[in-house]
């Protein structure tokens, strides 16, 4: 099994789990490590730690899904993937949208690595963004009839 960590700024991580478990239900091998304002940077480190301990059972790796590449919650991931080498396989993503997640969450099961579900991931969060504009289109009448 792919375990999961989401880690975010302010309570991104809690607020999209929240929306993963009502869309798939509450997920398994799953954690949500928050970043809120009274955290220091070791805070964060010892609260992911913390969450890649609890899915230390996860032998296909733990996939991290970030906010913003460059943050804390991004920077500390990667640098705890490369620390904890050893221990676990951790694969880092940033940018994550619900979209994504709720995909990862859904599709783990099924892949045959934890790089291929990364990839698939990607992709699939790219695919999620989009801007709607509304087209108007004149109706075309016909006096000839039909």
């Amino acid at each position: 099994m792919i375990g999961i960590v989401v880690t975010g700024h302010g309570h991104f991580a809690t607020g999209l789990s929240s929306s993963v478990e009502l869309i798939g239900g509450k997920p398994e091998h799953y954690e949500a490590v928050d970043f809120v304002q009274e955290d220091s940077t070791e805070d964060l480190e010892k609260h992911l730690t913390e969450a890649f301990a609890k899915l230390k059972d996860c032998e296909d790796g733990i996939l991290v899904f970030s906010d913003l590449v460059g943050g804390s919650p991004f920077k500390v991931s990667v640098e705890l993937s490369m620390k904890l080498k050893d221990q676990y396989k951790i694969v880092v993503l940033s940018g994550t949208n619900l979209g994504m997640l709720v995909e990862a969450n859904l599709t783990r099961g099924f892949a045959s690595d934890i790089d291929s579900l990364a990839n698939a991931t990607v992709e699939t969060g790219k695919s999620q963004v989009m801007r709607y504009e509304f087209v108007q289109h004149e109706e075309v009448s016909s006096d000839e009839g039909i």
